[in-house]
């Protein structure tokens, strides 16, 4: 078992009316309201002793909020992370029928978005590509690398890398091959693992071994943990965690994020809450300890990776 691992907040989903996701909870879709959710949310979740907050542009108004919040409640001791690489297309627009977020790993959209990043310094720890690919072809990018190392040097950030797909081994393997000045460029990792993605796992400990930071996304499986009849073939996974969750007191997403705890023991795992109440759900996750057994249990449920990302890319916007 980790006993350090943190539990943070990421507000992929606080900062926009749609996201990937099959468990939905219905609040009022305008910017107001979503504002006032995300600072009732932010206050919450420090309350409750949270103290990383990840976010980036993408996530629609995701980064303007929590660089409110932190302009205005002025916090001495929380750790923040943000990206760079994506652009938030929707612009509030229920079932936009476009790509929600698009790509771009060029020097010109890495100097936009630092310009705008920046603001949450000093508070502002890990400053990360946001899902690196090989085929982005930003480990090729030398001007973008160089900035990159040139915004390690002045600020003290650590630099990282955001991962989704197959080949996150792959990734992570490539970001650690980057040098500039003979110093490793890539120092922080956002890899999704979880009941039914765990092929990173022994990378991922590698990596811990070593000392790099590894921060832990989708620990929910975009909603995939909770029982859904469009999942009839995840029924054996379903009954399982419904029975850990019941023996626990807690929810079945308490029991996903204890798992990471206890078989990985990453730095941070992200919740990916919505509302107050989702967040605490989440938090109880620090009340109990799953025995060996249970996670033994639990790695058994690991679907092949390919299988994972394809379902995943299927899932609609909600």
């Amino acid at each position: 078992m980790s006993k350090h691992t943190q539990i943070g907040l990421g507000l992929a989903a606080i900062g926009r009316p749609e996201y990937i996701n099959i468990k939905t909870e219905e609040i009022e879709q305008s910017e107001t309201v979503f504002k006032a959710n995300a600072m009732q949310v932010l206050d919450e979740a420090y309350a409750q002793g949270v103290r990383v907050f990840d976010t980036a542009p993408s996530y629609g108004k995701g980064e303007t909020f929590l660089i409110e919040w932190y302009k205005s409640r002025k916090p001495l001791d929380v750790l923040l992370s943000t990206k760079w690489g994506y652009t938030y297309m929707a612009n509030w627009t229920l079932g936009y029928e476009g790509k929600h977020e698009i790509k771009e790993h060029s020097l010109p959209k890495l100097l936009e978005q630092w310009k705008v990043s920046k603001a949450l310094l000093p508070a502002l720890q890990i400053y990360q590509v946001h899902s690196a690919t090989l085929e982005s072809g930003i480990f090729e990018n030398e001007d973008v690398l160089h900035q990159l190392h040139k915004i390690k040097t002045e600020t003290g950030l650590k630099i990282g890398v955001t991962t989704s797909g197959a080949n996150q081994v792959e990734i992570i393997e490539k970001a650690l091959s980057i040098k500039i000045e003979n110093l490793l460029l890539f120092d922080s990792f956002q890899v999704t693992y979880n009941v039914f993605e765990q092929a990173a796992f022994s990378k991922l400990k590698t990596l811990l071994s070593f000392g790099f930071t590894v921060i832990i996304k989708e620990a929910m499986a975009n909603g995939r943990v909770f029982e859904n009849k469009t999942f009839p073939h995840y029924g054996e996974a379903y009954q399982t965690l419904r029975g850990l969750a019941k023996k626990y007191n807690v929810g079945v997403d308490a029991v996903a994020i204890r798992f990471i705890i206890d078989s990985l023991g990453p730095d941070i795992v992200l919740s990916g809450a919505l509302t107050s109440g989702q967040l605490q759900d989440n938090l109880k996750a620090l009340s109990f300890q799953l025995s060996t057994q249970e996670v033994h249990r639990l790695q058994q449920l690991t679907v092949l990776s390919q299988k994972y990302w394809d379902e995943r890319s299927a899932l609609k916007w909600r």
